[in-house]
């Protein structure tokens, strides 16, 4: 196996940063809409075969160094009872949001048979992967998942998440702690059918004030980490926010905190206690720029971080849909050639 990732994810030395990018798998490839097209969203992460065919694209043709679960961080929330549906140009739905205790209570946390599916995938995966690099496994962290289940979709602003948080303090953490619980068994599902690494998103996280994400967000995923069956899989811990919240963060212990685009990678790892890793944290607007460009702030990264173990480059937050597949596999061509 390529086990550049994983030497990096567990702060060893490599020879260059090994690469992969959030959302990898997604809708800026022409091949993802050759399958899109045919299924629904939830059709394509509920059938193992198709799921698998997902995940191998960017293996194929970008050569990453891993690849990770082409799946959704609803899936959690799907399990315990959302009614989860995704729309083009909407997002992802609850039709039934979560607003009360009343709800809260019904929301069921025994549901490992229900994400079997995700199992199911990952030993497809890791067939056709055949030892060649790593595999990343991955869910919701509580809080992320917690605002689509109470908004009962995306939001700009998290309002009625956050009357629940503050109003009702005691329904929020009961929210929360099932999602955790189920977040901990899912993770540990993934673990056992095969996945080399788990990475945790918190991708609203930036919505919470400091004392929030302590309370509401930071206790949960501490829960979740200790709660893994993690010997020899890498942890990573990502938030949008994480460049605020990266100290907070490293109290979870993760292997690994993977940085959005708005601080500067070293002064983070420099922040952080030895032998925790950094992922990042290229701002992804930049691969619409020429390809000059791209290379200029990738080369620019790579000198910053010279000489520093535990470095795994990625962007500081997932691929757009409209970014040119071009770019995309310009850009890791940049990395590859890279060395120390």
């Amino acid at each position: 196996m390529n086990t550049l990732f994983l030497d990096a994810a567990f702060s060893k030395q490599t020879e260059r940063p090994p690469v992969w990018m959030m959302r990898q798998a997604g809708r800026f490839m022409p091949q993802y809409w050759e399958i899109k097209n045919k299924y629904s969203f939830l059709e394509m992460c509920k059938t193992p075969e198709i799921a698998a065919d997902v995940t191998m694209l960017p293996v194929d043709l970008l050569g990453i160094d891993a690849a990770i679960l082409f799946s959704d961080i609803l899936v959690t929330g799907e399990a315990m009872g959302g009614d989860l549906s995704f729309t083009q140009g909407v997002g992802p739905k609850f039709a039934n949001p979560v607003r009360t205790l009343a709800d809260v209570e019904a929301l069921e946390v025994d549901v490992l048979d229900r994400l079997q599916y995700v199992a199911d995938a990952i030993k497809v995966i890791q067939q056709r992967l055949n030892g060649s690099i790593p595999l990343i496994g991955f869910a919701g962290a509580p809080f992320t998942v917690m605002s689509y289940l109470v908004e009962g979709g995306s939001s700009k602003d998290f309002k009625t998440t956050k009357l629940l948080m503050h109003n009702q303090p005691e329904v929020a953490h009961l929210l929360l702690s099932k999602i955790a619980k189920v977040t901990a068994n899912y993770l540990n599902l993934q673990i056992a059918a095969g996945v080399n690494a788990i990475q945790i998103f918190d991708s609203w996280a930036l919505a919470l004030s400091w004392n929030d994400y302590q309370e509401f967000s930071h206790r949960y995923i501490q829960e979740i980490i200790a709660g893994l069956d993690r010997k020899d899989i890498p942890v990573i811990s990502f938030c949008k926010g994480s460049s605020v919240f990266a100290p907070i963060m490293a109290e979870a212990k993760p292997d690994v905190i993977s940085v959005d685009w708005n601080a500067d990678l070293l002064n983070i790892k420099n922040s952080l206690p030895a032998g925790i890793a950094v992922q990042g944290n290229l701002d992804p607007h930049i691969l619409y720029a020429d390809k000059p460009v791209i290379k200029k702030h990738i080369l620019q990264l790579f000198e910053r971080m010279r000489g520093e173990k535990g470095f795994i480059f990625n962007l500081g937050h997932g691929i757009m849909p409209d970014i040119p597949f071009d770019n995309v596999k310009y850009a890791i061509e940049v990395v590859k050639e890279f060395k120390y």
